[in-house]
């Protein structure tokens, strides 16, 4: 019984190991694999008003130029309320709020083709930014 037991906890160990594995094996792929989109943040703006990329992964990098106090980043998929978080893009969150004169970065985010909005709700910025996925 013993030896049943401990066949059965070595399967499952390694079948949870394996999957923890696959998991991060593909997240190192995905990271890889996305292209970054960069974006700067100055006093109530994006100096980028409006972008046009091919559908993918990418990474957002947002950038904080003079600001004066932490900004961060929203994505919309257009057409949703803004004001709703689980409308929000949260893969395309920046992991951390960005301090003036830094760089923060988003996690691999799959855009599909269409139309998507974005904003600083911290700068604020105007709501009405597109990105258009072809």
């Amino acid at each position: 019984m013993k030896k049943v037991i401990t066949v059965v906890a070595v399967f499952f160990v390694a079948v949870f190991s394996s999957n923890a594995q696959d998991k991060m094996m593909k997240k190192d792929k995905m990271m890889k694999e996305a292209k970054v989109i960069s974006l700067e943040q100055t006093p109530g703006e994006f100096t980028q008003k409006s972008l046009t990329v091919p559908a993918g992964t990418y990474v957002f990098e947002v950038a904080n130029k003079g600001v004066g106090h932490d900004v961060g980043f929203v994505l919309v998929k257009k057409g949703e309320d803004i004001g709703k978080p689980e409308n929000h893009i949260q893969t395309a969150y920046v992991t951390e709020v960005v301090k003036t004169g830094e760089k923060q970065s988003s996690k691999p985010t799959v855009l599909e083709k269409g139309e998507y909005v974005y904003f600083c709700p911290m700068n604020p910025t105007a709501t009405d930014n597109t990105l258009t996925v072809e």
